[in-house]
């Protein structure tokens, strides 16, 4: 069966003047309009879609990729308010609606906001909401110390950023172990540091001891790499031009440079490092 809201892969079971015809289950045949149909299109080939209702509350197939899909988070710009809500871009040529009864705050127009998309499915409208506790999960959370896990950042608190674990929980990220540029609805890699005892997670963007450096080791020898086998980076250099440029803390740069000369990986030179 496809899934209003997702990406499907249909099969074509015909092709008019008005478009390509896709098999999609309990949905009918759905419409792919020509300006989405791939170059020599036939009966039976299989094309990838996304379905969703537009303007005319049709639904329909097309190739263009929104922003997002129902069942995720994402950052997305409001365009527009009106009587019915906030209006999001969210990469299609109709805009995603956030109704006044799904915002967490009021919106405002040309402001980012994270939300959760979702498909009603009494009318079967994609819609978003930006009340994303609704949305998270209540059940403690089965993590162990350091496993890694996606991140969300979710928005600023006064002690750091919380962010969406694997799409289903709230961790908080602390501003004294932060040493990269973060903004709301920002991806990225992160660890599980604690689970306190209110079922409350701390999160850190890397790991501690060992694990943290073998998790920036990469990250560095690509660095010099990228700057044609040498970087200007040493250990008189500034800790905040380290944590600009990499990152990291100037502690984890220097037990990672010695754990590659240790691995006879790089070279240290007077101004600096050099890939061997």
């Amino acid at each position: 069966m496809a899934d209003i809201g997702k990406y499907n892969t249909l099969s074509v079971v015909a092709v008019t003047e008005k478009g390509a015809y896709l098999s999609a289950g309990e949905l009918g045949e759905v419409l792919l309009p020509n300006r989405f149909i791939p170059e020599n299109c036939k009966v039976n080939d299989k094309l990838t879609v996304f379905i969703y209702v537009d303007s005319a509350e049709r639904i329909i197939a097309t190739t263009e990729k929104p922003f997002g899909q129902v069942d995720e988070f994402v950052s997305l710009k409001v365009k527009q308010l009106n009587k019915m809500g906030a209006f999001l871009d969210w990469g299609l040529p109709k805009d995603l609606l956030v109704p006044f009864n799904q915002q967490h705050t009021p919106m405002e127009e040309g402001k980012y906001y994270l939300v959760r998309i979702f498909l009603d499915t009494t009318t079967d409208r994609i819609a978003a909401s930006s009340k994303l506790d609704k949305y998270i999960d209540i059940w403690p959370a089965d993590y162990q110390k350091w496993d890694k896990v996606k991140l969300m950042i979710g928005g600023k608190t006064d002690l750091g950023f919380k962010a969406i674990i694997n799409d289903k929980h709230w961790g908080l990220l602390y501003d004294n172990e932060i040493f990269q540029p973060l903004r709301v609805g920002k991806i990225i890699d992160g660890f599980i540091k604690n689970i306190r005892e209110d079922g409350r997670i701390d999160l850190s963007l890397s790991r501690s001891g060992e694990g943290k450096v073998n998790d920036f080791a990469d990250k560095l020898l690509a660095h010099i790499a990228e700057n044609d086998g040498f970087s200007p980076l040493h250990d008189k250099s500034s800790p905040e031009l380290i944590q600009r440029i990499l990152g990291v803390s100037k502690k984890t740069f220097k037990a990672t440079v010695g754990n590659l000369l240790k691995k006879d990986k790089i070279t240290i030179e007077k101004s600096g490092l050099r890939l061997k």
